[in-house]
């Protein structure tokens, strides 16, 4: 059978790629890279294995299957449907009893430790090979047989479940929906939504203005919708999906899945020798220890709670005296708290919103990075792809070089994963035998065009847009030659955001928003009055803000720190705790947030979402060096891509930091950003 997925030579082809080609390419590589891993280590136990002969064979062989993988996992996040569900979820199982199998392989974790002690190893190779040696034993190299054998059947478990926890949340969200013959029932929608919800309703054949949980149908419902019932249906059915309460009660709980992972979790941290799983987790971030995480939480928590219940009570004092509303519940905060940042600062989100025209920012925003990076990127034609939205780009160094490429998939659509990422379609790759190019995907769920207008993008969703790019110029902008240290591979979980939230700062700055802003009609920039106005509110609710996510970081560490197999995973009861400690309003015992925190349960960050506030702190501190050489500065940006974006996983974080910033990071400049007294 020809196969697209095994005849690559550049981009996939994926208006070819079909369901029936998945399981035997998988198996096909595979079955490639088990006989090149047990040719090398026959060799090596005959030969001293070197860099050349051992490790860079491996590195080719591990990216040949990556690449027939990624555009597989890549069409099931953001095209799905039954037949590639049905071989994605066939292929997983194979894809971890490989990796714990290459992970407990004796005979090349020996000959990893020869090629180690090589004296002519440039500071790359040396990291790659600290990193695998770890890896290795965080696989159980040097477990007993049986041991061995759990690990593995453990590994396999959680992927499989992994995955199904994102199933039933996908299928939890797109199963709700509301249409309505009267848009005075959707009275306080502004133009933008009502017009998505015309627009949802004709491309499912139906009359009328439908809405969804998808977050560009949500959001404006919980933020304008006047009729109180109707915030407080949408908000039931937004946070019990995939549960055993709500509308669709029972039919994807996720409850048994979560139990299952956790306990399997513990477990497998346990044949490690580690206490818990955040032990595990920590193995491989900057954090040092859990108390210092804990500590480190507690301590923001400490600085924000008192700020945060403060402007709840402001809040509900607004609503009482200006709105005649008494017991404000969580379906009303994100109500009330626009009409309080509209009657406090004169400036909404729906102000804002047609100065954001989706090709004036994108445009803007390369503008930017090509002026601080000293880069180019120009847009591609012509590429095969997944969907008509989509677009291709190209970005080049000041001497031409091509550096990477990249796709952008920026609307929201049935049948694709919610939230906002970046991900690795190729890395790059450089030896005697192959020289690759990095390329990522980029995917939003930004609200689509309406007609003939273009899509208008809130101020978050612009941050969300400079955050996603952030990730894909570390991925593509390294210059390390080889994929386990190269962009974000082998950097710590609570590093990684850096880049990321380091570019939303520039959202905020005058210069970077007369490139990123243009009235939809007239092109003009934001004018000087209602960026006044913005900038003033900025930091409206931060702590509020920071307080939740709070909530999300401690619960997430809590439940992998304090599981115990005799109680179970008790996520509730410890939620209960968290909200107690850090919360400025009790959501209804209905709430079921866990069973929808994908982060976690079907990411990559478990016992780790408190990385986003760590980095926070990396961000926030390295974006003070471009405050006092100016925000646009070439030569401060040139530092910053050489020393963090061009380094990637290849030298320590802190190490790479220090480089940058002259010294390492001070929590000062996170609590003046966000407006947090120290």
């Amino acid at each position: 059978m020809d196969n697209p997925l095994l005849d690559m030579p550049g981009l996939p082809p994926f208006s070819l790629i079909r369901p029936e080609h998945v399981e035997p390419a998988v198996d096909r590589r595979l079955a490639e890279c088990r006989a090149r891993i047990a040719e090398l280590t026959a060799k090596a136990a005959t030969e001293l294995p070197t860099w050349e002969c051992l490790v860079e064979p491996l590195e080719e062989a591990d990216d040949a299957l990556n690449r027939t993988w990624s555009p597989v996992s890549h069409l099931n996040s953001v095209m799905d449907n039954e037949g590639l569900r049905q071989v994605y979820n066939a292929c997983l199982p194979k894809l971890s009893e490989y990796a714990t199998e290459v992970g407990q392989n004796r005979a090349l974790f020996e000959a990893y430790r020869v090629v180690a002690g090589e004296e002519h190893l440039d500071g790359a190779q040396r990291k790659l090979l600290e990193n695998a040696l770890r890896d290795f034993r965080l696989s159980g190299v040097d477990l007993p047989e049986d041991k061995k054998a759990r690990y593995k059947a453990i590994s396999q478990e959680l992927s499989t479940l992994t995955n199904k926890y994102g199933e039933n949340l996908l299928d939890a969200t797109n199963a709700w929906s509301k249409r309505f013959d009267d848009a005075a029932a959707l009275a306080g929608l502004p133009e933008s939504a009502l017009a998505l919800a015309r627009q949802t309703a004709e491309q499912r054949g139906e009359t009328g203005w439908t809405i969804t949980l998808d977050f560009p149908s949500y959001l404006p419902v919980m933020t304008y919708a006047e009729d109180r019932a109707l915030r407080e249906e949408v908000y039931t059915a937004y946070t019990t999906r995939a549960s055993d309460q709500g509308p669709h009660a029972g039919q994807w709980d996720n409850s048994e899945t979560m139990e299952r992972i956790l306990a399997l979790r513990h477990e497998l941290a346990g044949l490690l020798g580690f206490s818990n799983y955040a032990e595990r987790s920590l193995a491989t971030k900057m954090a040092r220890s859990t108390d210092e995480v804990m500590g480190f939480l507690n301590d923001l928590a400490e600085r924000s709670v008192k700020r945060a219940r403060a402007e709840l009570a402001e809040l509900q004092s607004f609503a009482r005296e200006q709105c005649g509303a008494e017991d404000l519940q969580p379906w009303d905060l994100a109500f009330y708290s626009e009409r309080l940042r509209e009657h406090r600062y004169r400036v909404t989100q729906e102000e804002l919103r047609p100065y954001f025209p989706m090709p004036r920012v994108l445009d803007g925003m390369f503008r930017v990075v090509e002026r601080l990076f000293d880069l180019r990127i120009d847009e591609v034609s012509q590429f095969d792809t997944w969907h008509p939205d989509v677009r291709f780009f190209e970005i080049r160094d000041a001497a031409g070089e091509l550096r990477g490429q990249f796709y952008l998939d920026p609307f929201a659509r049935a049948k694709k994963r919610g939230g906002a990422w970046m991900d690795v379609c190729t890395n790059r790759l450089h030896t005697n035998r192959c020289d690759q190019i990095p390329v990522a995907y980029l995917v939003c769920n930004f609200t689509p065009p309406v007609g003939e207008r273009p899509s208008l993008l809130t101020h978050d969703e612009v941050q969300t847009l400079f955050h996603e790019f952030g990730h894909g110029l570390h991925h593509m902008l390294t210059r390390v030659d080889y994929p386990a240290v190269a962009g974000i591979n082998g950097v710590p979980w609570d590093a990684v955001e850096l880049p990321s939230q380091i570019l939303e700062n520039w959202c905020w700055e005058r210069e970077p928003l007369d490139l990123i802003s243009g009235h939809v009609e007239t092109g003009e920039p934001i004018p000087a009055d209602l960026y006044q106005r913005m900038h003033a509110a900025k930091n409206f609710q931060s702590a509020m803000q920071m307080v939740r996510q709070l909530e999300f970081a401690v619960l997430d560490f809590r439940i992998h720190l304090e599981y115990d197999p005799a109680r179970g995973g008790r996520v509730y009861e410890i939620l209960d705790e968290v909200r107690e400690q850090v919360a400025v309003l009790k959501p209804p015992a209905f709430n079921r947030f866990a069973h929808g925190f994908s982060h976690i349960f079907a990411g990559g960050y478990a016992a780790g979402y408190y990385s986003y506030k760590w980095a926070e702190v990396l961000s926030a501190d390295a974006f003070s060096l471009f405050e006092e050489r100016g925000v646009l500065d070439t030569g401060t940006g040139r530092s910053f891509r050489e020393q963090i974006l061009e380094k990637g996983g290849s030298a320590e974080a802190m190490d790479l930091y220090v480089a940058f910033r002259g010294r390492e990071p001070t929590i000062d400049a996170l609590l003046r950003h966000t407006g947090i007294a120290a």
